[in-house]
């Protein structure tokens, strides 16, 4: 008996993560769709294994902008339909590609719709936070983005990138903080 009251009392007095719920697709597109700009820190996984940290901006639709931490900790912007990697150890000029072709053009559509046909190839749900796999539907060639949500409030707290080559790279987010003016230049894909 004092087993059970114990179970009890620990189960009673542990965060109310059983309270949480598996979130519907219609509530995350919902979710994403309300983001106009955000910011928020970032620690990255490497599909290395290497850790690189920084701040990240979002400007739906279409624009994103990771800066990395420490002298030559580059940048990767997203605007114009382009994605664009500005490394200052390398020698060679910054790599684009467009956007379109990447598994971020999901979160930063104009009008994201995760009940699209085909697009999500996994929904479920680990006990604290709601995983949704997505894809282009008219090209799963370019690989897929799986998102991580908590509830209670909504709020996305992870992202796992996967490429067409195989490899994935995890990026964590901190609180994010919405709402606020972002300017045009921290977009900017020129040279």
């Amino acid at each position: 008996m004092k087993r059970i009251a114990l179970a009890l009392a620990l189960t009673l007095c542990a965060p109310a993560s059983w309270a949480a719920e598996k979130l519907s697709l219609n509530e995350i597109s919902r979710y994403l769709n309300g983001i106009t700009t955000a910011t928020t820190s970032f620690t990255q996984i490497n599909d290395d294994g290497s850790l690189s940290t920084g701040k990240l901006y979002i400007h739906r639709p279409g624009r994103m902008r990771f800066e990395y931490d420490g002298k030559a900790g580059g940048t990767v912007i997203a605007g114009a339909g382009a994605v664009v990697i500005k490394d200052p150890k390398s020698n060679q000029p910054p790599e684009t590609y467009p956007l379109k072709r990447t598994p971020l053009s999901i979160i930063l559509a104009r009008q994201v719709n995760l009940g699209r046909a085909n697009m999500v190839v996994g929904h479920g749900f680990d006990g604290t936070s709601t995983v949704v796999r997505a894809q282009d539907p008219d090209n799963p060639e370019h690989g897929s983005i799986e998102l991580m949500f908590t509830s209670n409030p909504v709020e996305l707290r992870k992202w796992v990138l996967h490429d067409s080559s195989g490899s994935q790279t995890t990026v964590v987010l901190g609180p994010l903080e919405t709402g606020q003016k972002l300017p045009s230049r921290l977009f900017s894909t020129s040279p």
